[in-house]
């Protein structure tokens, strides 16, 4: 890849994040009304740098980062061995966001876009978005799953049958034996031609609040107690056991000494750990569970 060529498309495609990270945060302080995202700006220290939004406890959204950044640095030894290349320089570019309602009857939502370069001139881009429900309710993950659906099959109708399928099997906890939530799309080292991707890509950004919005208006006002609280944050160490111990993107920000607190922005604000719980049979917590131990399709 020319060297201008590259600057030129990782220019847009950080504009493009950090226009989506203004659309999406607006979007979430008008509806959450309560409180409202600050903004962290900071640097790294190899190159490049990000902007870290957050909002803590509003009335809808308990804790929400929406996050940017462009970052150039050195692949670690042990990060390229994982990517299967020769250590060597790298640059990086993303937005990455995880929504952790109040509510135990709105889902949690996750999302990230990323276009990295190595030195090498590989290129790709990689990202997704899924959906972490506490009580399970078939047509908000029907409205989930036919919007990232319809935004892969207007350029690709390979594509969502594919990312489905990688999305279940990426977010699965191996060590439980059960998926995180419902699933949607998830897609990495996606290389080809930059202006068709690109295209895909933009298409999935704005496809973030048109496949969640609606569901947390739908649920926002009904009502939840203490043991729906307490599910609630049973299944939010979940969230957390994934995010440690699997998911690349939180790997490749610690091994490239991003910054901490923007990396684990992505945590929830409080979890628990209770020790082997577990839910009445037939109940609203059991069908979760069943659901979560064998992915099924929600399109068809």
């Amino acid at each position: 890849m020319h060297a201008q060529t590259s600057q030129a498309n990782r220019l847009r495609a950080t504009e493009f994040f950090e226009e989506l990270q203004d659309i999406v945060c607006a979007k979430l302080d008008e509806l959450d009304a309560n409180e409202h995202f600050r903004e962290d700006a900071w640097s790294h220290g190899d190159g490049g740098g990000g902007r870290t939004r957050i909002l803590h406890d509003g009335a809808i959204f308990e804790k929400a980062g929406v996050n940017t950044s462009v970052v150039t640095g050195e692949l670690s030894e042990a990060l390229a061995r994982r990517m299967n290349v020769p250590a060597q320089p790298f640059h990086a570019t993303g937005i990455s966001l995880v929504i952790h309602p109040l509510s135990q009857k709105v889902p949690a939502v996750r999302a990230n876009f990323r276009y990295p370069e190595l030195g090498n001139n590989d290129a790709w881009f990689g990202g997704g978005s899924d959906l972490t429900p506490w009580y399970l309710f078939d047509e908000d993950a029907r409205h989930f799953h036919s919007v990232w659906k319809l935004a892969c099959d207007r350029h690709d109708p390979e594509y969502y049958p594919k990312f489905k399928k990688w999305c279940d099997e990426y977010f699965f906890l191996k060590h439980r034996g059960e998926a995180r939530g419902v699933g949607g799309i998830f897609f990495d080292y996606l290389p080809g031609d930059f202006e068709i991707l690109f295209s895909f890509v933009r298409a999935c950004g704005h496809s973030i609040l048109e496949s969640y919005v609606p569901i947390v208006e739908r649920r926002r006002h009904l009502p939840w107690g203490d043991q729906e609280r307490r599910w609630q944050l049973s299944r939010r160490g979940r969230h957390v056991e994934l995010n440690l111990i699997y998911d690349r993107g939180t790997l490749f920000g610690l091994e490239t000494r991003g910054r901490v607190e923007s990396i684990l922005v992505s945590l929830p604000p409080v979890a628990h750990w209770d020790y082997d719980f577990k839910p009445d049979p037939g109940s609203p917590e059991d069908r979760l569970l069943q659901v979560l131990r064998s992915p099924r399709g929600w399109t068809s």
